[in-house]
């Protein structure tokens, strides 16, 4: 499988004239974007669940082998904290397998004050090994330094869940912890001009640990690594994954579709 590489949502109105051509409307946005790129990172979910009827008409609106990450709505990480898993679960899993074939993994990012407890991890985990579908992925986004620990990491490697790999102004927040045979990569905030956009040095860093951190195999298509840009002001997310996949493609790595350039520069 390919590096599967997108942004953090897909709906952005500064994103016109970058992404969506004036012609394209607003509605269609997610047609558009699916013909450019061949996955997407859902934030929509963290701030309210849609209903499973919503996520059964985005997968009827993308192609064959598109992938849509679902972030965990925040009464689970935020209000519960991690608390009494099973009804939230249940309920993000009863509306996000709408998705069917086009669910990726599920991302967990906690708030910046949880202080890393591991029974609690692996209780919601295990909600998720017990009540997703066969093969289900969860990734894990921590941000407290209480979060460090043996246990916490020992946590993720038993339940198969990725620790994200997290970037903000080119610097690594979370230690590159290998803990699945796949990995997943959040870019926050670039260093570069302009603002908030990755410096070209800092892309190709990211590019490098990832392939040694998960390198091919002979005869195989390597382990699957999904990233995805979050900082989406003023369209850098879509100018940044364009020159990441880039940089990945000219190191040698198979990535997923991408345009080979920014499609819209000069207002259409």
């Amino acid at each position: 499988m390919p590096w599967l590489v997108g942004t953090s949502g897909w709906q952005y109105r500064d994103w016109r004239d970058v992404l969506y051509p004036k012609g394209v409307p607003q509605r269609l946005w997610l047609e558009h974007y699916a013909e450019q790129f061949a996955t997407v990172e859902n934030n929509n979910s963290f701030y309210r669940l849609p209903s499973r009827e919503t996520f059964e008409s985005w997968a009827e609106r993308t192609p064959d082998g598109f992938v849509m990450t679902v972030k965990a709505s925040r009464y689970l990480t935020h209000i519960r904290r991690l608390k009494d898993p099973a009804e939230p679960v249940q309920r993000l899993l009863d509306a996000a397998t709408g998705l069917g074939g086009r669910l990726g993994p599920v991302l967990l990012q906690l708030p910046p004050n949880w202080k890393g407890d591991p029974d609690l991890l692996d209780g919601c985990l295990a909600e998720f090994g017990r009540r997703g579908p066969r093969g289900l992925r969860v990734a894990v986004e921590m941000r407290h330094e209480s979060c460090w620990t043996d246990e916490i990491r020992q946590v993720l490697t038993d339940r198969g869940a990725a620790l994200v790999w997290a970037d903000r102004g080119g610097s690594a927040q979370a230690p590159l912890w290998r803990t699945a045979d796949w990995g997943y990569l959040r870019l926050h905030e670039g260093s570069g001009q302009p603002w908030p956009r990755y410096r070209q040095a800092d892309l190709r860093t990211w590019v490098n640990r990832l392939a040694e951190t998960w390198p091919d195999r002979a005869g195989s298509a390597g382990a699957d690594v999904y990233v995805y840009f979050n900082n989406d002001q003023n369209g850098a997310a879509i100018h940044d994954a364009v020159a990441f996949a880039a940089t990945a493609r000219r190191a040698g790595q198979a990535v997923s579709r991408t345009p080979e350039e920014v499609p819209v520069t000069d207002g259409g």
